[in-house]
């Protein structure tokens, strides 16, 4: 298979693994033409012939730092832009827990919103002790609606999920290590060594064993996120069309503390 209509993911096949970074700008913030790419390559991935194991990063100093701030203003503006994303929503977060094939995520920095939910439904974890992962929705007045409400609670257990998602702090790499919510935080300089060394055990192992534990491991995070992703994408929806979302956003681009109404 070839990957020629993307624009914003970048791929590169090392033998029998395929490399697939996340390259939309100096953070790899999600707009539409992103969310769009997201909501496909894991299908098309799992269909490619030519790799047994997927490795996904992002390019420069970033993951993906969750949504552009010129993104969400138009979802605000024109309501009807939010609502044409649910489908690809929902399909970014099925796509990897549907995946059979093994994904390794090398988090090289900030994972944020969108960006945590992906990293974290893939099957192991491994970043850059600098990087810091959290889900902010919040911040910006939006409800975890698109993965963190089904797998952040499956990680570290629901009384730590709510603090993290209720506060929308972002944790350093070597806390969210040690808590399990991530399998390893190592030096940058170790980082590509220690995704080697994974990858190798992983394909060291034969192909459908492999595949079809993941896949018995992951029915019931599908089942999970069958009940909670229609509920909690109904509530982001809602949650969009408040106040406090529109100052949220307004702040953030004023670079000035938000003053928020609950209106």
């Amino acid at each position: 298979m070839t990957f020629d209509d993307y624009q914003r993911l970048k791929f590169e096949r090392r033998e029998r693994v395929l490399w697939v970074t996340i390259d939309a700008g100096p953070m790899n913030a999600v707009d539409f033409g992103l969310h769009e790419e997201l909501a496909k390559v894991f299908y098309d991935v799992q269909t490619d012939e030519g790799s047994d194991l997927i490795v996904l990063t992002g390019a420069g100093r970033a993951f993906c730092a969750g949504g552009d701030m010129g993104w969400f203003q138009e979802m605000i503006d024109d309501p009807a832009k939010f609502r044409s994303i649910t489908v690809d929503a929902k399909r970014i977060v099925n796509g990897l827990l549907e995946m059979e094939k093994p994904i390794v995520c090398r988090l090289n920095g900030a994972a944020a919103g969108l960006g945590a939910s992906i990293a974290l439904l893939c099957d192991v974890i491994i970043a850059d002790e600098r990087a810091k992962i959290g889900d902010p929705h919040v911040k910006v007045g939006l409800v975890a609606g698109d993965g963190g409400a089904v797998i952040w609670p499956q990680l570290i257990g629901f009384a730590r999920a709510k603090e993290m998602l209720l506060t929308g702090d972002m944790l350093h790499a070597s806390d969210a290590a040690a808590m399990g919510l991530i399998n390893y935080a190592v030096p940058a300089s170790e980082l590509d060594a220690k995704i080697n060394e994974m990858v190798n055990k992983i394909l060291n192992n034969p192909r459908w064993a492999v595949r079809w534990t993941k896949t018995s491991v992951n029915l019931v995070l599908r089942d999970i996120a069958n009940k909670v992703m229609d509920a909690a994408i109904a509530y982001e929806i809602s949650s969009n069309s408040t106040h406090d979302r529109q100052e949220a956003v307004s702040a953030f681009v004023d670079k000035r503390t938000p003053n928020f109404t609950g209106k």
